[in-house]
């Protein structure tokens, strides 16, 4: 399954320049790991790098000026960062599995003549297959809309960092000319009708264009959870559904199709929510007789059963993100804010378990990124997961990998636990 080994985002909102984990022309840098979390202070961003990834998705999934404008975003001028005129930027390197040839992609958002956001730039890019070193090949190069393609799996046009990046006319000229019949055979000029979409949502739904179709469906196959008991506790109509939504108004249904289809998965996590929420014994379904469908918790003690407007927050929360973890077919990256509101703090060890052997299991799970403010769930990560977030006196945040500090990987190698270090202030910058 794909997996993120670095980002970097400039000029989104508190986030002005910062940089997770490696890219392509940071190739010491370690890779993010499977299970990643952002901890820090209220304020400092924690929220926007969460909003970071999924402003991403929904530029993808709506054009960018609708993605500005999505889950109170107000607009462009509101996410770009205070006093900078410069374009929003993104930048993504992933590989599509294990041992594939990495692939950075890049997209600046700013705005056109008329004051609306649009696509100012998109590339995407990668090394030629058996080379280690040296500038990757675009495949995708588009500026303004106006660029080049590269079909299939060739490698692409080779752009040196000292050049212009998106300098492309007389090489457009020269493929118009047909002057490299080679060249030509592999290349498409292109010109995108609508400068508000991104380029990989057009090229990737095209089967001669492998590389980007598999980008644009694995960024189509994030998961950022929205979830809120409350919308947990409505009455959707009956009917199975495969996969839980973004909110969890649609739990129910998905423990119907649960029962039907994957009745020994569902089980298993049944077993395992009675194994971590003492008193649940069994969890079903049952419809309503105007065709709506209730959630139906059995506690231990109680002939009744109770139903999921009657269950503690805690308890509701604990069941999705198992149910989200057990899917048959869970997504390639999974981003949660604030996992731990809610929950009974020694429930949170448990979490931390069920999600890293998720992330890291055999069968490669979905990479996880969550963001955090409890040192209870600290407690059970390791240095190399999780990068602190502090706000300068600027009011532009800084990020950094708590393992780069020698003196708090030390004291965790010696058995400290990593969040009594952060409740006590040995993770702040000093």
């Amino acid at each position: 399954m794909a997996k993120i080994e670095g980002i970097r985002i400039r000029n989104f909102r508190a986030l002005q320049d910062v940089t997770l984990g490696k890219l392509w022309n940071l190739q010491k840098a370690a890779p993010l790991t499977p299970m990643t979390a952002v901890i820090g202070k209220n304020g400092v961003g924690k929220s926007t790098v969460f909003d970071a990834f999924g402003f991403l998705a929904d530029c993808l999934k709506s054009g960018v000026e609708e993605a500005c404008d999505l889950r109170g975003r107000g607009g462009f001028n509101r996410i770009r960062s205070q006093g900078q005129d410069g374009p929003i930027e993104f930048e993504v390197y992933y590989r599509q599995e294990g041992n594939a040839r990495p692939i950075t992609y890049e997209v600046s958002i700013a705005l056109d003549s008329s004051g609306r956001p649009y696509v100012q730039k998109e590339r995407l890019r990668q090394r030629r297959k058996n080379e280690g070193k040296g500038w990757p090949f675009s495949f995708l190069v588009l500026n303004e809309g106006k660029g080049v393609v590269w079909k299939g799996e060739q490698d692409g046009l080779r752009i040196d960092e000292g050049k212009s990046l998106f300098d492309l006319p007389g090489f457009i000229e020269s493929i118009q000319r047909g002057e490299d019949q080679e060249e030509s055979k592999e290349t498409e000029v292109v010109e995108l009708e609508d400068k508000r979409k991104l380029g990989i949502a057009t090229f990737g739904s095209l089967k001669q264009h492998p590389r980007i179709s598999a980008f644009r469906r694995f960024i189509e196959g994030w998961y950022l959870s929205y979830f809120t008991p409350d919308a947990a506790r409505s009455l959707p109509l009956a009917g199975p559904q495969k996969h839980l939504n973004v909110h969890g108004d649609n739990l129910g249904n998905v423990v119907q199709f649960m029962e039907r289809e994957h009745k020994l998965r569902f089980q298993t996590i049944l077993d395992r929510i009675a194994d971590k929420i003492p008193g649940v014994n069994k969890i079903g379904t049952a419809p309503t007789d105007d065709g709506r469908l209730l959630l139906r918790f059995n506690d231990k003690g109680f002939k009744d059963p109770f139903y999921s407007q009657q269950m503690s927050d805690g308890t509701l929360k604990v069941f999705a993100y198992l149910l989200l973890l057990d899917d048959p077919t869970p997504p390639p990256f999974l981003c949660i804010e604030e996992p731990e509101n809610g929950l009974y703090h020694k429930l949170l060890e448990a979490l931390v378990h069920e999600f890293r052997e998720h992330a890291t299991g055999q069968k490669g799970g979905s990479q996880i990124f969550v963001t955090t403010h409890q040192p209870y769930f600290v407690d059970a990560l390791s240095p190399e997961e999780v990068w602190v977030l502090e706000k300068e006196e600027d009011g532009f945040s800084t990020i950094r990998r708590a393992s780069d500090d020698p003196i708090v990987k030390n004291m965790v190698e010696e058995g400290l636990p990593l969040g009594g270090l952060w409740y006590s202030d040995y993770l702040d910058a000093r």
